[in-house]
């Protein structure tokens, strides 16, 4: 019985920490450590090995710390929407005084650690991003604007920064270029998403471009990023930051995720409109992964 009670204290104890875990949304945070590792990379200085990898890790627990207090704020809105319902708030597994101590603990924690193993101004950015994140968009913005994503893609657009800072002390226009990328790429790839979810925003009453301006306004929206997009994803050659082999890579990237746009603005009957919508919201996460490898490439050939 005392044996029972002891792995059943253990399985509630492994289900905790995974709900924990999920809080932190881990597939951003994902992308997060991919494009800040990136900035830190390319960077002319190299630091040493293991104040990289722990300088990764703050970042990593400070995105997922603004994440954890993204849930914490929303969970009203998460309880309605069948893309976030399962979430641990919404399912009971976490408390929201949980949620909040948890996020408010990880940010100060990530951003001490960040400061020790790095330097004040990594550590200030990733302060920016935090509360950025938290206050100016989830707070601020997603209930009130169409512009939400817009605005509130500075936060997820600053890892690259933060990378290149880890190493270089400072800030340069060459990470300026990987935050623009990002930035410019955040409305079309989060517009597809909500053309794909339109039943669970209008439920939830968030005013995302298509709910507030029409599916057709959202969709020439989504092409004339694209477009904006292009000549700033193949800039890091002509600025001679890369070679040739990223040039390459990324108009022929950009060229396809103009064409996807430019299908989807075109298409006028619902269920494909759907279906395009989807399938640009899937390359866009793939055409960001591919672009921040392509630097990375460049930079090793």
């Amino acid at each position: 019985m005392v044996g029972v009670k002891s792995k059943s204290l253990r399985l509630n104890f492994f289900d905790h920490l995974k709900a924990l875990f999920n809080l932190m949304k881990p597939r951003v945070m994902s992308l997060v450590i991919f494009t800040c590792a990136v900035g830190l990379l390319i960077a002319p200085i190299k630091i040493n090995f293991w104040n990289a990898v722990l300088s990764l890790t703050a970042v990593a627990l400070g995105s997922g710390a603004a994440g954890a207090l993204n849930m914490w704020y929303e969970a009203d809105l998460d309880s309605l929407m069948a893309r976030t319902c399962l979430r641990p708030i919404p399912t009971g597994k976490v408390t929201k005084n949980q949620a909040l101590v948890f996020g408010v603990l990880s940010s100060v924690v990530s951003v001490i650690a960040l400061y020790f193993f790095s330097n004040l101004i990594a550590a200030a950015i990733l302060v920016i991003t935090i509360l950025f994140y938290v206050f100016v968009y989830t707070i601020w913005l997603k209930r009130k604007t169409s512009q939400n994503i817009v605005i509130g893609g500075i936060s997820g657009a600053l890892p690259p920064v933060i990378g290149w800072a880890i190493a270089m002390n400072g800030i340069a226009l060459e990470p300026i270029i990987l935050f623009l990328i990002i930035f410019v790429w955040t409305p079309s790839h989060f517009w597809a998403l909500s053309l794909c979810k339109f039943e669970d925003y209008r439920k939830a009453k968030i005013p995302m471009l298509p709910i507030t301006s029409g599916i057709r306004t959202t969709k020439i929206n989504i092409f004339a990023y694209s477009l904006v997009l292009f000549p700033i994803a193949v800039s890091p050659y002509f600025l001679n930051y890369s070679g040739l082999t990223y040039l390459i890579l990324a108009t022929t990237l950009s060229i396809y995720y103009v064409y996807i746009s430019y299908k989807l603005l075109r298409e006028k009957i619902s269920i494909i409109e759907k279906k395009l919508a989807a399938k640009l919201f899937a390359y866009s996460i793939l055409y960001l992964f591919m672009i921040f490898t392509s630097i990375l490439i460049d930079r090793i050939i």
